[in-house]
């Protein structure tokens, strides 16, 4: 079959089951579920694959709420990526739901036609973006060797070629100092709320220096009991972002300096455990985004880079796949321009028509990609590998 038949093919594949991926998102949105706990998406997501006759392998990779199904016999791999995590009291504002449905719809178009076409597929279903990196545990477990390609489409403000990605870990810091009396002996204490406070400060003093893509932002998750005793314990939590891994190193010891200079101001001690997960910057293969690009604008969506001002600025442990497989992540409008993710607003419009769109023209798309990746040997040569790749690792 030549290539303009199949993505014609795969098209109406995945257009006939338009019901059912609309249905998809709108339950799960219904449903919002924090990470590693997303069972009903979990369940539904492996029950419609099943139905549809692909292997599918529940709780993948030791997590309860992760799967990989798999369809094709010999050939070229393509990964299609499922999420499905929501945000605590603001649900599905990073439209996971419109991914989840996205990626199943083209799974089954591209599952409906791999032995056809000489490819094969996996549809990997990835529990806790939104901070526990369900990925990375994927990765480790091999899930991912071997794969040729990957990816996965992400909602917007606007229909762009990439996220603004910054590579992330996670620092938590705690401050012991001396309980006292705070108006009969208050020299005999040691203020480890102080020591936070201090350390706080000089963050917000490290702002004025940091580069455009680096970013700090933190918490005090506890400053003392009553007011009247000398906090003896205090602690932080803290996110330090910057464009790639090895810059995220080096801003990861000044941000740690600023909060050990709290706890040498106050007499107090500090110990802290960058906890992770750490996430990479996401990389996109520039010949596998072309490829979707223009497979997109066959639908009426003109994918452009990311401007000033309106870039989608985050993190995603879809970066570390891109790091080991060649891989994309572009945007699609689901919500006028200025309406931000995670943002009550992009929630609704997440559930939306304009979402309900996004998972038919993201479905479409991918699967039309998936065909270029299994047809086109010149595509396939020009994938970057990671052996000559010049991300950092």
């Amino acid at each position: 079959m030549e290539l303009v038949e199949a993505k014609e093919h795969l098209a109406t594949e995945v257009l006939r089951r338009a019901d059912t991926l609309v249905s998809v998102s709108r339950e799960i949105h219904a449903h919002p579920e924090l990470a590693f706990e997303e069972h009903v998406a979990h369940d539904l997501l492996t029950r419609v694959l099943e139905t549809e006759g692909l292997a599918v392998e529940r709780h993948a990779a030791g997590l309860e709420t992760a799967f990989v199904a798999r369809a094709g016999r010999s050939g070229p791999t393509v990964a299609v990526i499922c999420e499905y995590d929501a945000l605590p009291g603001i649900g599905h504002a990073c439209g996971h739901n419109v991914i989840a449905a996205a990626g199943l719809g083209a799974g089954l178009a591209a599952a409906a036609l791999a032995d056809e076409l000489g490819g094969r597929v996996l549809v990997l279903g990835t529990p806790a973006e939104e901070g526990g990196g369900g990925k990375l545990a994927l990765i480790d477990a091999g899930l991912l060797d071997g794969v040729d390609a990957a990816m996965m489409v992400h909602p917007a403000d606007a229909d762009l070629r990439s996220i603004t990605s910054l590579a992330v870990d996670q620092l938590r810091v705690s401050y012991e100092g001396r309980a006292s009396h705070a108006a009969a002996a208050p020299e005999q204490g040691r203020n480890a709320l102080d020591a936070a406070v201090l350390g706080y400060v000089n963050v917000a003093a490290l702002r004025q220096h940091l580069g455009p893509r680096e970013r700090v932002h933190g918490i005090i998750t506890d400053g003392g009991e009553r007011p009247n005793i000398v906090p003896a314990h205090s602690a932080m939590h803290w996110y330090a972002r910057a464009a790639s891994l090895t810059e995220l190193d080096v801003l990861g010891e000044r941000l740690w300096a600023c909060l050990q200079a709290g706890a040498d101001a106050t007499g107090c001690r500090m110990t802290g455990e960058w906890v992770g997960p750490r996430y990479a910057e996401m990389a996109d293969d520039p010949a596998l985004l072309d490829a979707f690009a223009a497979n997109v604008a066959g639908l009426g969506r003109a994918l452009r880079e990311p401007r000033p001002g309106d870039e989608v600025v985050g993190s995603t442990d879809m970066g570390n796949v891109s790091q080991v497989v060649p891989s994309i992540h572009p945007m699609l409008a689901v919500a006028p321009p200025g309406v931000s993710i995670h943002t009550p607003e992009f929630t609704r419009h997440a559930g939306g028509p304009a979402g309900d769109r996004a998972v038919l023209d993201g479905a479409r798309a991918m699967a039309a990609t998936v065909a270029d990746v299994w047809l086109d040997p010149g595509l396939r040569a020009r994938l970057r590998t990671p052996e000559g790749d010049p991300r950092p690792a």
